[in-house]
């Protein structure tokens, strides 16, 4: 019992950190910048302790528990945007380090995509690109692809564009404040990425299955048990309509993927 208060606690003390960070986000100076870092690195290792996960799956699911669970993910998800934020306004500073939490995403990518398919004749949409669109810039460069990127918020689109322009200015990326319906090319992409953090990604999945072609694959970011403290989780889908090509679970990542494509 006492394992599990303490869980409890070191819970509630992320929450609170991560409410604090966002109050007190103004134009944000280094010190504050890298303890905000260390912060969400402490998080990310937390979340993919197996120790963790034990006290995870003997806590009691009560109202207050989903209650911290559902804070912790919102506020978690905030605090990353204001590191993106931070580091795309700073990305002139050659001598930034990578955080932990940036490096973990970054290995993600390199693993999520076993079984995805992606060429040099693909067109890849990410729905939730950021202020910092890592994803975007890793898939063009290694794979040639085309790459669009949407987001809901208008600084997120404007330092993305930055960020592109400055690291990927020769690759073919495109960053719009749109939704799916309102893209061009939604008919000719290939394959859809959903970041984690997405709250909605689920009812935009229901909305691209009318809107896109009938090869489209769908890389679905998500995070159950202890992972769902950092991201939404994975839900059912209509069976009718998509089906399960692949789950490729991490374990030492902060989000697992779930590969779909459509029912024939």
């Amino acid at each position: 019992m006492k394992e599990i208060d303490a869980f409890v606690k070191r819970l509630h003390y992320f929450d609170q950190k991560f409410k604090l960070f966002i109050k007190q986000n103004n134009d944000y100076l280094i010190g504050e910048y890298l303890a905000l870092c260390q912060i969400i690195d402490d998080y990310s290792a937390f979340i993919i302790n197996p120790a963790n996960e034990e006290h995870w799956n003997n806590l009691e699911q009560s109202i207050e528990i989903m209650s911290l669970v559902e804070s912790l993910r919102n506020n978690a998800s905030v605090c990353v945007r204001i590191i993106e934020k931070y580091r795309a306004l700073e990305l002139r500073d050659k001598s930034e380090e990578i955080t932990g939490y940036f490096r973990n995403i970054e290995d993600c990518i390199e693993k999520e995509f076993g079984g995805f398919q992606i060429t040099n004749q693909s067109k890849v949409l990410l729905v939730g690109s950021g202020s910092f669109p890592i994803t975007l810039l890793r898939i063009a460069e290694r794979t040639g692809a085309e790459v669009f990127g949407i987001d809901i918020d208008d600084e997120a689109i404007h330092l993305g564009k930055h960020v592109v322009n400055k690291l990927g200015s020769h690759l073919s990326i495109q960053i719009d404040k749109k939704s799916v319906g309102e893209l061009e090319v939604i008919q000719q992409i290939s394959h859809i990425i959903f970041s984690s953090t997405v709250s909605c990604k689920y009812d935009i999945l229901g909305q691209v299955y009318d809107l896109t072609n009938k090869d489209v694959r769908i890389a679905m970011r998500y995070g159950n048990g202890l992972k769902s403290l950092f991201n939404y989780p994975m839900q059912k889908v209509d069976e009718t309509k998509w089906h399960i090509i692949e789950e490729i679970i991490h374990p030492q990542s902060v989000f697992d993927v779930i590969l779909y494509q459509k029912v024939q």
